[in-house]
């Protein structure tokens, strides 16, 4: 039996994937666990591991470079494989060793870069995947209660008897600033030190990560591209503004485009297409993963984007889109996260979640703190077109009050996603 995390070691902040991931190992041989650098994957997964092979150390990687089998074949399980890309070569050990033996709760893998190897050969069938993201509110706050995905999933429409939420808009952007790393929202405090934290962190992108780019990388063109990401997170834009913005060709803004999705940098969100709806646009919308690093890369402080109406606007919408995806990956079969623009821009929903069976929940993220059914416009257009396909539409706003606004479309403060608790401070960012 695996025993699920929660507290082996001191200071350790229970994560939403804990609940899953004993319960993954109990039935399948190995999980990998993927995400973003910084993001707690390795320390979730020591909490139960009985050994750890550390391979970013090269004094601990050489025997599993000249032979992983037996390397491999020494460690108590369940055993830890921390950053396993460092030494390609022993996915195939941990292939051959499931098939030598297929019971349960063998490996787990921690990483933060994918590679096709990964999900592809020798990986299909032995490995299965796991997401880790940065820290969400309702960990930060240690809320209780059915996720929000999960109650959106059930009957989004009960979000109407949210109680009143003591959060305002000046919160949700602190606690956006916060970011979702667990050292700089656990131990980092302070401005300058958070500066340099996330610099540090955006400069280990633009010197390192860019080689994996190919040969011959230009880091001042990759560096401008991905402040181009950074100020059109939420946003829909086609790829050729992006790279034109750079002056880089079709082809490098492709390879770059993969490559801050394959390090966990920015995601996109494919357009929602349906054979009940013409004209949808099929660009996707692109999203910087952790909000911290989005305003530290558009260089905007927390009062900037608290008056700015356009960075607010992105903020708050790439914050929302950090809170699902964790609850999200949570899921054997999770809902897919879309979004939806007509061709001639006259409706548009800022997120939809496709459940199994092609049910549709559509969100809309508003900065003001009182949404009225004009607000819902764009989602009581979406209902009208599905019928029973459309399970119901949420705005998420910056105010204190839940109510309905149709029949099946409610108002519910963005703090909904996690519960009733209260910030839990303001952050240094003006020392």
């Amino acid at each position: 039996m695996i025993t699920p995390a929660g507290g082996n070691g001191p200071g350790y902040v229970p994560r939403l994937v804990d609940e899953v991931l004993p319960r993954i190992l109990q039935t399948l041989p190995a999980v990998s666990l993927t995400g973003p650098r910084g993001t707690g994957k390795t320390t979730s997964a020591a909490q139960i591991t009985s050994s750890i092979a550390r391979l970013d150390r090269a004094s601990e990687a050489a025997a599993y470079r000249i032979d992983p089998d037996a390397a491999l074949a020494r460690l108590r399980q369940p055993a830890l494989l921390d950053e396993w890309h460092e030494v390609p070569g022993i996915l195939g050990a941990v292939k051959r060793l499931i098939d030598q033996n297929p019971a349960a709760g063998q490996f787990l893998l921690t990483g933060s870069v994918r590679t096709t190897t990964e999900y592809t050969w020798p990986a299909t069938g032995r490995i299965v995947r796991q997401p880790v993201f940065g820290l969400t509110q309702r960990e930060i706050l240690r809320t209780t209660g059915p996720l929000f995905t999960t109650t959106l999933a059930q009957d989004p429409l009960s979000l109407a008897d949210s109680p009143d939420s003591p959060w305002t808009v000046f919160d949700y952007v602190e606690a956006a600033a916060g970011g979702g790393f667990p050292d700089l929202v656990l131990r980092r405090p302070a401005a300058d030190t958070r500066a340099r934290w996330l610099e540090g962190y955006l400069q280990e992108l633009l010197t390192n990560d860019v080689l994996l780019a190919g040969s011959d990388p230009d880091p001042r063109k990759f560096s401008a591209f991905v402040t181009a990401i950074a100020l059109n997170s939420s946003r829909i834009v086609d790829q050729a503004t992006l790279r034109d913005a750079c002056g880089i060709a079709k082809n490098t803004a492709a390879v770059y485009e993969d490559l801050l999705e394959s390090v966990f940098f920015s995601e996109r969100v494919p357009a929602w297409r349906s054979d009940r709806l013409e004209r949808l646009a099929a660009l996707p919308k692109r999203y910087v993963l952790d909000t911290a690093l989005f305003l530290h890369v558009v260089g905007a402080t927390t009062e900037e984007a608290s008056h700015n109406p356009q960075i607010l606007g992105a903020l708050l919408d790439t914050f929302v889109a950090a809170q699902l995806r964790p609850e999200l990956a949570l899921s054997a079969r999770p809902a897919t996260m879309l979004h939806l623009r007509d061709k001639d821009g006259r409706h548009e929903v800022d997120l939809i979640l496709e459940l199994p069976g092609r049910r549709i929940i559509g969100l809309e993220i508003k900065a003001t703190g009182a949404p009225t059914p004009g607000d819902a416009r764009h989602l009581a257009w979406l209902s009208e077109k599905l019928g029973d396909r459309f399970v119901g539409g949420v705005v998420l706003h910056a105010g204190p009050k839940s109510y309905t606004l149709a029949p099946n479309i409610v108002a519910t403060p963005i703090s909904s996603i996690w519960g009733s608790a209260g910030p839990v401070g303001t952050l240094q960012t003006r020392s």
